[in-house]
């Protein structure tokens, strides 16, 4: 329902638009009739109940106020008791309190009402006023103007062809570096990781700044610029004469960049992965803010919404990755460096100004409080108190908890984090109303157990970073360019699209496993979604050793093939690229299983407000497993040519060994899943050791909804 202020009298109401109407329509289950004029209070429902009062819970009641009669024009309504301007707590003349939050105008969640002044000649046909008003309000409430369906073609737009432009790049970056830049393999391949490291990483810093200071919308606005930004430097790499090193000359003599033409490519890669940081943490939670159950429709229908939200979102970035890896991957191929990286920029200008076209319909909820920034007070604060000695747990006054909150006194588990919520100074730690003075100086019993929550996980999370190394590998692209690519006679696959067969392995088996595999596997386990949690991200990571030992296999028999050929300088091997399919294809099965299994594992693990956490869980993996994986290109790289050797990651592919390189990440990605197995022994059974109270709040929120839904439609 709408709500509003009536600027004459300050009283905040609900039901209709006051702005259209002056005497606002409300529903009263009790009413005083004095002079021609009727007055009832509607009461939303509350995120938690409690007694009004008078000792009735709140819900859809009206409140008897006496009113003076008067005017149709409203110039002498008033209050016969004290006048109760918003946000001020006051009494009637009848002794009913109202509650200052009550009355409050303010911030999301919090409880409002309003005064409803019902006209008492609004009678029609001898129906009693209520009645009446109540159908007059069913036919004239009005719709919330923003938010919904109709701003999602606007941000999938967005997300869809920043994918499009972004992966598009990435895919087929490792031939421009090596074929127009003179790169070699490891420099350009550790470049390339470096580059994913740092637009991973920064996703948790745009996430930061989102939630506490700027919003969603402007960070998205400026993402997107960005990231446009970054595209049309590229773009500007292939099309400004000069800007790229030579050709190479007959004697196969290159040059390499310069340092102006280096800066210019790395400012491009700076400004992408910055917009990144911006676009990617806040594009499906700020969708999700189009639907807020408290402000829309009732709650069954909001989550069927939702849900539809959710899919075609997921649906569109199968799609634009689907789309990068073939179609503007062929147009780089066949149409050259200039259309090719010209495309994925103008993608990106089409993307912003989707994204800016919806401005005046979404719902822009305000920055608050970020999740990540408790984080870091605890362990600010917990630091600051190193020295202090711990209380007893046997009793809850000296911890600072949240008001409400069933968490009185923290865990025993990391106790060196307990001293952020010990109150030291009461006088100076907190404020007459019991909240922390300064939150930089004393945290609450439920920020210090959110941040152990996160700390227990780390060992599990760290399992996946080589899973983002292994995935992050681009050698592969390099491995088909010299490979028979042909389909048919006529047409050749682009070497930068064989990754499409993982994005689609992946896309089938999550769609399969969903639709068919689960209620067998229910039946079996007896869990309800078939396989646990931590088998699901365990069996990932077998597949993924088994995906780095089909690799080095591919590879030997590539070069084996190449060297019989008499292929050892240079040439296409007789050998078709469909050889990389199955590792490939494991490869999607791997993080199918893997990746999608640490979302989940996430959510359980942690409570509903911590959402963003997990989602930045998984970001700081992949930025991991970046970084980790350009320090390991380097080693090698450096390692394997000393003494005037050939380096396993060689110009020359047919004189490397990438083979070698691939059998030393699969004996790490082997020795990786005994760690697994040992941290997920230490963890214990997930979703066991969980203290939250939050799901039985959602679950009272919920029922307080439907019963006022229901209570409504009962009203005559």
């Amino acid at each position: 329902m709408v709500e509003a202020q009536d600027t004459t009298h300050n009283w905040i109401g609900t039901g209709v638009d006051i702005q259209q109407q002056q005497h606002r329509i409300g529903t009263e289950a009790e009413s005083t009739h004095v002079g021609t004029w009727t007055t009832g209070v509607w009461w939303l429902p509350a995120r938690k109940a409690a007694a009004n009062g008078d000792g009735r819970r709140r819900g859809c009641y009206a409140w008897r106020l006496p009113v003076k009669g008067g005017g149709r024009d409203g110039s002498e309504k008033r209050h016969e008791g004290k006048r109760l301007p918003g946000g001020v707590g006051g009494q009637s003349e009848e002794g009913r309190r109202w509650r200052p939050e009550c009355l409050s105008a303010g911030g999301e969640g919090k409880q409002r009402t309003g005064a409803v002044i019902i006209d008492k000649e609004r009678s029609v046909e001898g129906r009693a006023p209520a009645l009446a008003l109540h159908q007059e309000m069913a036919g004239r409430r009005p719709q919330w103007k923003k938010g919904g369906l109709k701003t999602i073609p606007f941000i999938i737009a967005n997300q869809g062809w920043e994918k499009v432009a972004s992966f598009g790049l990435l895919a087929n970056m490792i031939i421009y570096l090596t074929a127009t830049y003179h790169m070699k393999p490891a420099a350009a391949a550790a470049l390339l990781l470096l580059w994913g490291a740092t637009s991973n990483f920064l996703p948790i810093f745009g996430a930061f700044l989102a939630d506490s200071w700027l919003g969603k919308f402007r960070v998205i606005a400026a993402g997107s610029f960005f990231s446009l930004t970054g595209m049309v430097l590229l773009w500007l790499t292939a099309m400004i004469p000069g800007a790229q090193p030579p050709a190479c000359s007959a004697g196969s003599h290159c040059l390499g960049a310069t340092s102006s033409q280096l800066a210019l490519l790395l400012g491009a890669f700076a400004f992408m992965a910055i917009g990144t940081g911006g676009v990617r943490p806040c594009s499906l939670a700020f969708g999700a803010d189009q639907f807020d159950r408290r402000k829309s429709q009732p709650h069954a229908n909001n989550v069927r919404v939702l849900q539809t939200f959710f899919s075609w979102y997921y649906v569109s970035v199968g799609v634009s990755l689907v789309l990068a890896a073939t179609v503007i991957i062929y147009i780089q191929d066949h149409a050259g460096w200039p259309i090719g990286l010209g495309v994925p920029a103008a993608l990106m200008a089409v993307s912003t100004l989707f994204f800016l076209l919806g401005s005046a319909m979404y719902i822009k909820v305000k920055p608050n409080k970020s999740v990540l920034s408790g984080l870091a007070q605890v362990a600010v604060v917990a630091i600051k108190n190193r020295n202090i000695i711990l209380p007893p747990n046997s009793s809850d006054s000296w911890y600072h908890k949240k008001k409400g909150s069933k968490l009185t006194v923290p865990s025993k588990s990391l106790r060196f984090l307990n001293k952020a919520c010990v109150i030291r100074i009461p006088e100076k730690d907190l404020n007459p109303d019991g909240t922390a003075a300064d939150p930089w100086r004393l945290c609450t019993v439920e920020q210090v157990e959110v941040l152990k929550a996160v700390v227990r996980v780390l060992p599990i999370w760290s399992t996946g970073i080589m899973v983002a190394i292994i995935i992050s590998q681009s050698f592969p692209v390099l491995q088909a360019s010299t490979m028979d690519r042909h389909l048919g006679p006529h047409f050749q696959i682009p070497p930068g699209s064989v990754v499409v067969f993982s994005i689609v392995t992946l896309s089938l088996w999550v769609a399969i496993y969903d639709r068919l595999l689960v209620a067998p596997l229910a039946r079996l386990t007896g869990r309800p979604r078939g396989l646990g949690l931590k088998q699901r991200m365990g069996f990932g990571l077998v597949l993924l050793s088994i995906a780095t030992v089909v690799m080095a296999i591919t590879e030997h028999i590539r070069r084996r093939r190449a060297i019989d050929q008499g292929l050892m300088d240079k040439g296409i091997v007789h050998m078709s690229a469909m050889w990389l399919i199955p590792q490939y294809c494991l490869m999607g099965l791997a993080e199918a299983f893997n990746a999608i299994g640490q979302i989940e594992f996430y959510y359980s693990e942690f409570p509903r407000s911590m959402t963003s956490v997990g989602l930045s869980l998984l970001s700081l993996t992949s930025g991991m497993g970046s970084l980790v994986g350009a320090v390991i290109v380097a080693v090698v790289d450096r390692v394997t040519e000393t003494n005037g050797g050939v380096s396993w990651l060689d110009r020359n592919l047919n004189k490397g060994r990438y083979d070698y390189y691939y059998w030393m990440l699969a004996a790490m990605s082997m020795a990786n899943v005994f760690y697994f197995v040992l941290c997920s022994q230490i963890y214990g059974e997930e979703g066991k050791s969980k203290v939250w109270e939050e799901e039985e709040e959602e679950k009272k929120d919920m029922e307080e909804e439907q019963q006022a839904s229901t209570e409504l439609s009962m009203m005559p």
